[in-house]
């Protein structure tokens, strides 16, 4: 059979118009071939995100965007329809997210899978999100610059102050003298540095001595070190006996009679008793006195004329003027 040229050019014609509709559904990200589901996803912003932007889910192309268009109320929200492939299982609690595919910019939607178990049907609305811009990611990375150049600024500012402060006429000649004060602060420690190392280096011999001295105490005591265990046992056994002896009790007794001696001193004081009225009256003082000046005067006359108390005689005194007895 033969077939007219007509024909052929009517073949041609068709598949190509057929390529032609492919490629172009292709192009916009739509397969002709493959049965997909639509979802639809509200945003306020879409920043960018075009018609034929990949559905990503984990970075895996699952769909793209077939249409994007203004709703029709008052808020101006732009409505997003998606194309999934029927081999992916979407909760419902799902959102899809506008994000930045590529650092040019390109935009894309990604699917956060959620955890339920009651799945999407084709035609519902899905949660939608967006991605922070490229201004908006700009400002939150240079916010906390800002904040730290502010304060650097204000740093530099109150370090400006303070140098312009310490640079004045009386800040530099104040310096000036401190520095002339450290020199000679410098000078006196190498002049005395000087003086130590002299000393030093004249006393070599009395130091080496001293030093040899405390070495050959050491060395006695070392050699020693038995007998002074032996001192200071015997010097535990005295603190020992110490402790069992009735020291303390010795010491109660003795606070005892002070304190008793303490109220004695006390009666003298107040006048009682005899000591105390001996000390404190002084009338009996003055009796005293006068006895004693009186006996002292008895004595004496009692040294001159002893006749007068005493009659001694070793035969018997007879008395001259008396008459002789008759016999």
């Amino acid at each position: 059979m033969k077939i007219s040229k007509e024909l052929k050019v009517g073949i041609i014609t068709v598949t190509a118009i057929g390529f032609f509709i492919f490629g172009f559904n292709f192009l916009k990200g739509k397969n002709i071939f493959s049965t997909q589901r639509k979802f639809y996803a509200v945003y306020s912003d879409i920043d960018g995100l075009v018609e034929a932007n990949p559905l990503i889910v984990n970075g895996f192309k699952v769909g793209n965007v077939s249409r994007i268009q203004l709703a029709l109320d008052t808020t101006n929200h732009v409505i997003v329809t998606l194309l999934l492939d029927d081999d992916v299982k979407i909760p419902k609690n799902s959102v899809a997210k506008v994000i930045s595919s590529d650092i040019l910019g390109s935009k894309a939607v990604q699917l956060l899978l959620g955890t339920g178990t009651d799945y999407a049907k084709s035609g519902d609305t899905l949660k939608s999100a967006q991605e922070d811009n490229l201004k908006q990611s700009v400002n939150k990375a240079i916010a906390p610059l800002q904040k730290k150049a502010e304060g650097l600024i204000a740093s530099i500012d109150s370090v400006m102050v303070v140098v312009q402060q310490v640079f004045n006429e009386n800040a530099r000649q104040n310096l000036s003298k401190s520095f002339e004060s450290i020199k000679l602060a410098i000078a006196s420690l190498e002049t005395t540095s000087y003086r130590i190392d002299t000393l030093v280096i004249g006393e070599k011999l009395k130091i080496s001595s001293i030093l040899t001295k405390i070495n050959a105490l050491a060395t006695t005591l070392a050699a020693n070190s038995d007998k002074l265990g032996n001192v200071i046992n015997n010097f535990s056994s005295i603190s020992d006996s110490l402790a069992k002896s009735h020291l303390t009790s010795t010491i109660n007794n003795a606070d005892l009679v002070l304190s008793q001696a303490s109220g004695i001193m006390k009666k003298i004081n107040r006048g009682e008793g005899t000591m105390g009225m001996l000390i404190n009256n002084d009338s009996l003082y003055r009796k005293l006195d006068k006895s004693t000046e009186d006996l002292d005067k008895l004595l004496v006359d009692l040294k001159e004329n002893p006749k007068r108390y005493v009659h001694l005689s070793v035969f018997g005194s007879k008395d001259k003027n008396k008459p002789k007895e008759k016999k």
